[in-house]
């Protein structure tokens, strides 16, 4: 079996990491256990200390996708396994994702139910985020936003760069798992509600999540974002022009206007194709 590091980046996580750590222990008692503080203000690395963890501290607080890196960094496994430090992700599931890996995909997900999230709204949100993912790369995307997976630590360095220090990096993660032929499966998993406070904020990270659909589709495949858009543009100014034709007998410039956005859209579109096989490209050669 190849070496394991398990990856839990904590913030303010005291409450419940210590009973996560005893569990993890026990599921995988060779693993090496890394817990990345990111600034927390209450006891979470000393309670990750006293469990025999190793520490990386962040003395500010850089975000979720800040932690996951420097815990990727830090690692020493040929395999990761990335979890929650609130005790939402079951240590016990952690022999199934490296049963699933261990038959040869690149990373293995633990997917949640409906039961498993948050709340109705994020259930909808992560719902729509997995359909939208699931028609970019055209394979079934279970759960696009899980934090819980297992992942060969070779390939999951060569997108350290790729990957945000703030909010949701497993959306970014597998996109660029798909975008560059990895093997990615999907564990189905029973989570439980976490303890202590959610550091997610539905108002302020509403417009978060909106950046990350478009992040999706042009870090992906931009033309399945701008063709559409380019087609619906061309379509407007074809009708507009049948219209002020029929009604005025001449081509306005409305109908200029939409066709030549039409025109820009495309050629956008094809900038931003090339400029993304260009950075999976330098990504794979080294």
């Amino acid at each position: 079996m190849p070496s394991l590091s398990v990856v839990i980046p904590a913030k303010n996580e005291s409450a419940a990491l210590g009973e996560l750590l005893a569990r993890l222990r026990a599921a995988a008692p060779e693993a090496d256990i890394v817990v990345v503080d990111d600034g927390s203000t209450d006891d979470t690395p000393v309670v990750a200390a006293a469990a025999g963890a190793r520490v990386v501290r962040h003395r500010y607080s850089m975000g979720n996708g800040a932690a996951i890196k420097s815990g990727a960094r830090a690692a020493g496994g040929e395999v990761l396994v990335f979890m929650d430090a609130d005790g939402q992700h079951p240590p016990e599931a952690i022999p199934r994702l490296l049963g699933r890996l261990a038959e040869g995909f690149d990373m293995v997900v633990g997917a949640r139910d409906r039961s498993g999230q948050a709340s109705a709204g994020r259930s909808l949100a992560n719902g729509f985020y997995n359909r939208l993912a699931s028609w970019m790369v055209e394979h079934r995307i279970a759960d696009l936003t899980s934090g819980f997976r297992a992942v060969r630590a070779s390939k999951f360095r060569e997108f350290l760069h790729l990957l945000p220090n703030g909010f949701s990096y497993p959306t970014t993660i597998t996109m660029a798992f798909f975008r560059s032929a990895y093997a990615v499966d999907y564990v189905p998993v029973d989570v439980a509600q976490r303890i202590g406070k959610s550091h997610i904020r539905p108002l302020r990270d509403g417009v978060r999540f909106v950046i990350i659909i478009l992040r999706i589709a042009t870090l992906y495949a931009p033309l399945k974002l701008f063709l559409p858009v380019s087609a619906g543009f061309a379509a407007l100014g074809l009708a507009n022009y049948a219209y002020t034709f029929a009604v005025q007998g001449r081509f306005t410039n409305m109908s200029a206007l939409l066709l030549s956005a039409a025109v820009i859209v495309f050629l956008i579109g094809l900038i931003s194709d090339q400029i993304t096989s260009l950075t999976y490209a330098r990504t794979r050669d080294g």
